[in-house]
């Protein structure tokens, strides 16, 4: 779940914190892990779509990309 994922950074990130704050995430090639990520991942870039561009985006997916929100 995206929410949970940058609920976590935030954490790492406290107010007054004067240093960068690097996350680091690892993840194993060839696993169940990994599809995980890319689906977390597509899901970050819909909503990251949605936000910055209204209801407009829906017109530039394509037929695949669709068909993905629905699964």
């Amino acid at each position: 779940n995206p929410a949970v994922e940058n609920q976590a950074t935030d954490r790492a990130y406290r107010i007054g914190q004067k240093k960068n704050v690097m996350v680091h995430r690892m993840i194993t090639k060839n696993t169940f892990e990994e599809k995980i990520d890319e689906m977390i991942q597509r899901k970050k870039h819909l909503a990251d779509m949605t936000v910055a561009t209204g209801e407009s985006w829906i017109g530039k997916l394509s037929n695949k990309e669709l068909r993905e929100i629905f699964e």
